[in-house]
């Protein structure tokens, strides 16, 4: 079972931190206490200006026109009944603060209804790239030839983009065949790129006998497609034969996939290390296969950097091969399920990039 994100399309709703709230809320009661200073003051002295403060404190903290503008007409209704009280003040001073007031309501104003509209369209940008991410990122089967699988995508937190991280799981004459990788960049282009990347992989595992051939043809479509060394996909490919105790491993600049065995966790790190798909002419040199032996009982996790770079308070990475060696879970959905509330507690509940994991459990 694959989770994507959620689309959005109007601005998301504010939320404070606590820290900010509380700033806020002894703003306001400065002002409170100035008004009232103000009316026990005397009639000579007024602190009339300091309302024009009123409807820049609205203005942070809410998403609509109407919370500066109300702000502003309580603040120039404060300006009168402080004139009112304050006799002695010269009549400019008071004009001056109702302008002062009108002038920062307007400008206030004016900056929420900006920042609304930036927001409301980085919302639409945000979930035309989550839908079309979802469409890419389709769940497969629970099961397919010898191998019980699961997915899970977890969407970064919610300042974060959309980034590009791929999946897919193919039966082929040639045995079942799994890619997972993660483009490089974020938004609408990286998943232009995860898509461009799928439809290869698709075309090429089917029809390519050998799994360095599929990395090959991935390589060259991502070269041609114009974006030079901008342009790369860290990728791991895989082929489980039908038959037999042997898979075949490419790892194209990606984070090593995990072996796990009677509770031991090996670490599948290539022979000799590859550049990512799109980089290969950059070397001069050619992808090559890795055979690694996959029994019965045996499980393969993949996951992208979201998972592995993921930080805790003490900015240490999230140590997957440490952790999966203490679960002691043998299903790949609730291996998966285990791992991601891990992760969750490890970084404090957000994460700072999108994370694939993706399991593989041979049952025969």
């Amino acid at each position: 079972m694959a989770r994507g994100p959620h689309t959005h399309t109007g601005a998301p709703p504010l939320a404070l931190p606590r820290g900010a709230l509380c700033f806020l809320v002894l703003a306001y009661l400065l002002i409170a206490g100035c008004v009232v200073l103000d009316l026990t003051s005397g009639p000579g002295t007024t602190l009339a200006p300091v309302l024009a403060a009123l409807p820049v404190l609205a203005g942070a903290h809410s998403r609509r026109a109407r919370g500066p503008l109300a702000a502003g007409a309580l603040a120039i209704g404060l300006v009168f009944a402080l004139a009112a009280a304050n006799h002695g003040v010269p009549a400019l001073v008071h004009v001056a603060s109702a302008i002062t007031v009108l002038a920062v309501t307007f400008t206030s104003t004016g900056a929420v209804v900006l920042i609304t509209g930036r927001e409301r369209e980085l919302a639409r940008v945000r979930g035309v790239a989550e839908a079309a991410q979802s469409a890419l990122l389709r769940p497969p089967p629970p099961r397919i030839g010898p191998l019980r699988v699961a997915v899970r995508y977890v969407a970064a937190e919610a300042q974060a983009r959309i980034g590009g991280d791929l999946y897919e799981v193919v039966p082929t004459d040639h045995g079942v065949r799994v890619l997972l990788g993660d483009v490089r960049g974020k938004g609408l282009a990286a998943v232009e790129t995860a898509a461009d990347v799928l439809g290869v992989f698709r075309d090429a595992a089917r029809s390519e006998p050998d799994l360095d051939a599929v990395a090959a043809r991935l390589d060259s479509a991502l070269a041609r497609s114009g974006g030079g060394s901008e342009d790369f996909v860290t990728a791991v490919l895989l082929t489980v034969p039908e038959e037999g105790d042997d898979a075949v491993l490419v790892n194209c600049g990606h984070p090593a996939p995990l072996l796990r065995r009677h509770g031991a966790v090996t670490e599948l790190a290539p022979e000799v290390p590859a550049p990512p798909l799109g980089l290969l002419a950059l070397t001069g040199d050619r992808y090559r296969p890795q055979t690694v032996a996959f029994h019965r009982g045996d499980l393969l996790l993949f996951c992208t950097d979201g998972v592995v770079e993921a930080r805790d308070r003490q900015g240490r990475f999230y140590p997957l091969a440490e952790r999966v060696r203490e679960m002691p879970e043998q299903d790949p959905d609730d291996l998966l399920d285990r791992v991601l509330a891990d992760l969750r507690a490890w970084s404090g509940g957000g994460l700072g990039d999108d994370a694939a994991l993706l399991a593989l459990r041979r049952t025969r």
